[in-house]
């Protein structure tokens, strides 16, 4: 396992970042997702492969997420310091018109619910999972600045909005001394790159770590090549709202199901690494409910894709709508 430095922080974090929202309660999620007593063995096998770096959020499986993760974690590292733990604030978390969003009412009362779910005093990473139109955004920094600096969260994060969204926000915090965000978790992978026009120059630009969300866009990368079914594929509504365009998406594949037969890997190896080769991404998250998710993840990072093979993987997209 490489670890890197997450943007322009001191903070070394795992190139892969497990991502946890596969574990929790598949009653209060999907099918899908992983009881505590099923995600522990790929959690245990991520972390003896080197994986420290782990991603998820209040609103999966309403809270379970964040049980089981932190359940799991204090189990399986020694020491909290072995760790870098990232949870996610914005979406719905009850009926009660300030449960969402990210006032700094809601900010407040979601970090403390998200460490006494997690079991720990602070996250390393605690991000805003949306942009939020109905709050200004000098009232977002400040809530997040002032977490930062009562020690609930090391670093703060975005993930999916637009480039002028993010560098609103930035110019906010840094012209009245506010804590900044360090990390960017968008929508990136072979089948999306709408992000690569705006936000990711921007990113890189200012230092900014990228750690990617449907690294193989639900699954559809790692099965290129396959008409395999899964769980998940037969269950997840959105994998059609964010990929619409079937007869691009099919070029893709069969040009990673193509560069997966000639290298003699897995297709997840060799999306996996096309993305981990792209500018400015620190480590994607991964979703993994097999061992085999764990284990390409993971041997992705030390696939050495050739400059011909990337370019001969990225040539056939299309621009596409947005889509977060």
């Amino acid at each position: 396992m490489e670890y890197v430095r997450l943007g322009s922080t001191g903070m070394k974090v795992s190139r892969v970042c497990l991502g946890m929202m596969s574990y929790g309660d598949p009653a209060k999620w999907s099918g899908w997702v992983l009881d505590e007593a099923a995600s522990e063995p790929i959690v245990r096998r991520a972390a003896d492969a080197g994986v420290t770096f782990f991603d998820t959020a209040d609103v999966y499986s309403a809270g379970s997420s964040e049980e089981v993760t932190g359940r799991l974690l204090r189990k399986i590292f020694p020491s909290r310091d072995d760790y870098v733990l990232a949870t996610k604030v914005f979406f719905p978390m009850g009926d009660a018109v300030n449960d969402r969003g990210l006032s700094r009412k809601h900010i407040h009362s979601a970090i403390d619910d998200s460490l006494r779910r997690l079991g720990t005093d602070y996250v390393d990473l605690y991000q805003i999972h949306r942009w939020d139109s109905e709050t200004p955004i000098e009232e977002t920094m400040e809530a997040l600045h002032d977490v930062v600096r009562a020690g609930k969260a090391r670093y703060i994060g975005a993930s999916s909005m637009y480039a002028w969204q993010f560098a609103k926000a930035q110019h906010t915090a840094e012209i009245n001394g506010w804590t900044k965000f360090v990390s960017m978790q968008n929508h990136h992978n072979l089948l999306y790159r709408e992000e690569e026009r705006e936000m990711n120059p921007l990113c890189a630009d200012q230092g900014v770590g990228l750690i990617p969300w449907s690294p193989l866009a639900r699954g559809l990368l790692a099965r290129a090549g396959s008409d395999e079914a899964t769980t998940r594929a037969e269950t997840d509504a959105r994998i059609g709202a964010l990929y619409t365009d079937a007869d691009n998406n099919r070029q893709i594949l069969d040009r990673v199901a193509q560069v997966a037969g000639e290298r003699q890997v897995p297709p997840a190896q060799v999306a996996l690494s096309w993305l981990l080769h792209q500018p400015g991404v620190t480590a994607p998250v991964v979703g993994a409910t097999k061992d085999k998710h764990v284990d390409d993840a993971v041997a992705a990072v030390d696939l050495a894709l050739t400059d011909g093979e990337l370019a001969f993987l990225a040539e056939p997209y299309r621009p596409r709508a947005v889509a977060y």
